[in-house]
């Protein structure tokens, strides 16, 4: 009856029916709890069913539920919008609201490329970084990496230019970029900064995010941050570009932004960039949503934006990255690498064969860990633990002992 996500229907018909949630538990049909160690796919900042962010979505149901966006206004919009750019990094003076994060980097590609086109200067070129993923929708595929995900898809998409990934060090890819920008055509440089997620949580330096940076602001490119899933505190500073001394130009928000309660999208520009749009009809940014800036979904980021800047919070997401570094440097056994920044651990386990996302022990590290009441969604061999900020010492060393588990019986395997 219900065709589920990511997921090879034939293998896995059936799905675990949840019930409810609360905290860092999902609990299903059977009264079975399971420690939500993914944040239910990055989205669950403070925990389930949280009752400060209910209540103020109740308290907003009886005021109101929605209006069109254009044309209209509504106070949870202006309010959430104000508050926004008081803490994104650089100078963003202006909000769009969309749906999700696919949606919030469409519209930042098309913001980019329809800027160049406004200002009657030729560039179309877009270079993203190598094993980039930047949502489903087919512009968000086109600065994806070619992958799985867009195979069937791949003469459709536009043509984007990769740099290779800052594995080993910045030269490769920094002279790549720089090569690139050279030419004066390229429209935007996009980038997950710090950490690509659907990638396998790769790592990467501050350093060299900054000067990447540095170049596209010296060759005029526009600079994309992908900040949907680092965004609100994941990468232990609010956003993972307060860590670097450059600023983009525009800023892609979702997941977290609402604490899981509700979906939805934000991409943020700078002045400059809503200049080029504002004085012709005809260079009007042609995009929108039927639940854009939704009233409810508005409140919920709100409240979650209230807890995420109470010291606890902060205290918290130190306190969990910590853990995180100290285990790290207990475990060795059937471990690739291992790489920590902010809440993200992420693990690459060795299995007798390359790393992907189609790595033959993906399932059996799945099971594994449901079997232990643990939501784990391993990216192939890669796993990750990315919890809610609210989860406690025990829950963190139940993971943890879990996760020893494994490593010890894929020793043996």
């Amino acid at each position: 009856m219900i065709w589920h996500p990511y997921t090879p229907m034939k293998y896995w018909p059936e799905a675990i029916g949840i019930v409810r949630g609360k905290g860092v538990y999902l609990t299903d049909e059977e009264g079975n709890e399971y420690i939500d160690a993914i944040s239910s796919w990055w989205v669950n900042l403070h925990g389930h069913a949280h009752p400060y962010i209910a209540e103020k979505v109740s308290a907003q149901l009886s005021i109101l539920e929605h209006c069109i966006f254009a044309g209209f206004t509504h106070e949870p919009a202006v309010e959430l919008a104000e508050r926004l750019l008081g803490i994104l990094p650089g100078n963003m003076a202006k909000i769009f609201y969309s749906d999700n994060g696919s949606t919030a980097v469409e519209v930042a590609i098309k913001m980019a490329l329809q800027y160049w086109a406004n200002k009657n200067e030729p560039k179309k070129k877009i270079i993203a970084i190598d094993g980039a993923y930047h949502g489903d929708t087919f512009g968000a595929m086109s600065v994806s990496a070619r992958s799985i995900f867009t195979t069937p898809f791949n003469d459709y998409l536009f043509d984007v230019e990769f740099i290779p990934f800052p594995e080993n060090g910045s030269g490769e890819s920094m002279e790549k970029l720089e090569s690139l920008l050279k030419h004066g055509d390229v429209a935007a440089f996009i980038a997950e900064p710090l950490v690509q997620g659907t990638a396998g949580m790769r790592m990467y330096d501050e350093v060299v995010l900054n000067r990447y940076f540095e170049l596209c602001k010296k060759y005029n490119a526009i600079i994309i941050a992908d900040e949907v899933m680092t965004g609100f505190g994941r990468t232990g500073s609010l956003f993972a570009c307060n860590r670097i001394e450059q600023h983009p130009d525009i800023i892609c928000l979702s997941k977290g932004l609402t604490g899981g309660t509700m979906a939805m999208g934000i991409t943020a520009c700078t002045q400059t960039i809503f200049d080029a749009f504002y004085d012709d009809r005809s260079k009007t940014l042609y995009h929108g949503h039927s639940y854009t800036a939704n009233p409810l979904t508005c409140v919920a980021a709100l409240a979650s934006l209230d807890l995420l800047l109470q010291d606890d919070c902060a205290k918290q997401r130190v306190y969990i990255e910590e853990r995180h570094k100290e285990f790290a440097t207990t475990i060795n056994n059937a471990v690739k690498n291992v790489r920590c920044k902010g809440t993200v651990l992420a693990i690459e386990l060795k299995t007798g064969e390359d790393t992907s996302y189609n790595n033959r022990e993906r399932d059996f590290i799945y099971q594994f860990f449901l079997e232990r009441k643990i939501l784990m969604r391993p990216l192939g061999n890669i796993i990750y633990f990315m919890p809610p900020y609210c989860i406690a010492a025990k829950e963190l060393e139940y993971v943890y002992d879990k996760i020893k588990e494994l490593t010890n019986i894929l020793t043996t395997k």
